[in-house]
């Protein structure tokens, strides 16, 4: 039995979404189809208004409905220290460890294979930040891959020569995790980045 045309279209939109498979798009779209119209319609417009709000900061490139954001104007905010993450979403976990610094968002990686350079990503008004002469820290936070490393390489070698203190977060074996199942690359991180006790 074929679904109809209007059902179809929505399974298609729905299998765009990150992580949503065909089969999950269906049943997504079968839940719709079956709740109430007042559900369907606060999600439809929280959908609408997400995306007539929220835009980057003009600072930090965070996602924000207010410009600039809470972080670049929060009172309690150190303004010295800048926290450099890969994506907007990596500011939630960084917070969750009660960072009382500024952020500042890459939107990205440097990844040569796949044509992302330094001109692609938000590295010119991060300097343009360090330049003010404001900052004293800057707290490398990109993702422990391959192009995390190499961004957080490039970004120290920029950053380094304006006499501002540079560090990396640390990286190694997870709280909670057995040594027997870490591997070569995190069980290295972790010895490298040891300190005394």
């Amino acid at each position: 039995m074929a679904l109809p045309e209007s059902l179809q279209a929505l399974v298609a939109e729905l299998q765009r979404l990150p992580g949503i498979g065909a089969k999950s798009a269906q049943r997504l779209a079968f839940h719709l189809l079956k709740s109430p119209r007042e559900n369907v319609d606060r999600l439809t417009q929280a959908i609408v208004t997400v995306k007539d709000r929220v835009a980057h900061c003009s600072v930090c490139h965070n996602i924000t409905d207010s410009d600039p954001c809470s972080y670049c104007t929060g009172a309690d905010r150190d303004q010295g220290l800048i926290c450099v993450v890969e994506d907007p979403q990596n500011v939630s976990a960084v917070e969750k460890t009660h960072f009382k610094g500024t952020y500042h968002v890459l939107m990205g990686v440097l990844s040569p294979l796949q044509g992302i350079g330094p001109d692609d990503l938000k590295i010119r008004s991060l300097l343009t930040r360090v330049g003010q002469g404001h900052v004293q820290e800057i707290v490398l936070a990109t993702n422990p891959t391959v192009e995390g490393e190499a961004t957080a390489i490039y970004l120290a070698k920029l950053i380094k020569p304006l006499g501002v203190r540079v560090t990396r977060i640390a990286m190694g074996v997870p709280v909670g995790s057995d040594l027997e199942y870490a591997d070569e690359v995190t069980m290295g991180k972790a010895m490298a980045g040891r300190r005394e006790v």
